[in-house]
């Protein structure tokens, strides 16, 4: 594999498992080195173990990106560490299943937090250094961000905000060689809903809406594209929002 991230510094959240890994996984064997940031300290222990045996150099760090403080600490420790920034992949996301009426201001603050809040928080903090490497930002959504999905309304709502972000600080810096892009993926098998509950009387005929009519995607999969659009090889891309779902937001 080739190795074009040697000598770059790639900061990844919600690298403990399911896509961040994935994610971690690829660019380490292509040369990165490795800021892996997670909630989940054990998930995350295994990463980096992973990683560090086969001799990627990295370091991991239990975060919780809810807090905005947080997010800046983390990429100015990043820089500390590494001497430099290139590559901010905001990966990390939470869902939760409510009908509207029953969704709590706790878990819409908290969905929103994760998933859209920590992003711009961290590009923030992020774009000052970037500048300096001609560095890209990564972020991701879902297709539930262009597909209404029932029980969603804080995730979709969410992916979308995520989406239009992407796009206005593409727009804010077309005329700088930062790139900053989306990568949307579909249903993939990642453990990102264990542990959560559909509403006991969920309607199956809503739910198969948005499932998809491909089965869900390996994350390694996703992660290639990611890898692609944050390397060299996709210095063209900047403001775009790509999708890996299968055909799933097609129609």
């Amino acid at each position: 594999m080739e190795r074009d991230f040697e000598g770059k510094v790639v900061l990844i959240t919600g690298a403990a498992r399911g896509l961040g890994r994935a994610v971690a996984r690829r660019l380490a064997a292509r040369g990165a080195t490795l800021y892996l940031v997670d909630i989940l300290a054990d998930k995350l222990e295994e990463t980096r173990a992973e990683l560090a045996e086969k001799g990627t150099r990295l370091k991991a760090v239990v975060c919780d990106i809810a807090k905005r403080q947080n997010c800046f600490e983390l990429v100015e420790k990043a820089v500390e560490t590494f001497g430099r920034l290139d590559v901010l992949c905001n990966i990390a996301g939470i869902v939760r299943f409510a009908h509207v009426p029953e969704m709590t201001q706790e878990e819409w603050e908290l969905v929103m937090a994760i998933n859209f809040h920590a992003p711009f928080y961290l590009s923030q903090a992020a774009i000052p250094h970037l500048l300096k490497t001609n560095g890209n930002i990564v972020n991701t959504a879902s297709q539930t961000a262009s597909v209404g999905s029932a029980y969603l309304v804080a995730y979709s709502a969410s992916k979308a905000a995520v989406v239009q972000m992407t796009r206005s600080m593409a727009m804010e810096y077309t005329h700088q060689q930062i790139r900053i892009n989306v990568v949307a993926p579909g249903s993939m098998r990642t453990p990102i809903g264990k542990g959560v509950s559909l509403p006991a009387d969920a309607d199956q005929g809503l739910l198969t809406r948005y499932a998809g009519l491909r089965e869900a995607s390996d994350p390694d999969d996703v992660a290639s594209l990611i890898a692609f659009v944050a390397s060299d090889q996709g210095r063209a891309i900047h403001g775009a929002c790509l999708a890996a779902d299968g055909g799933a937001s097609a129609g």
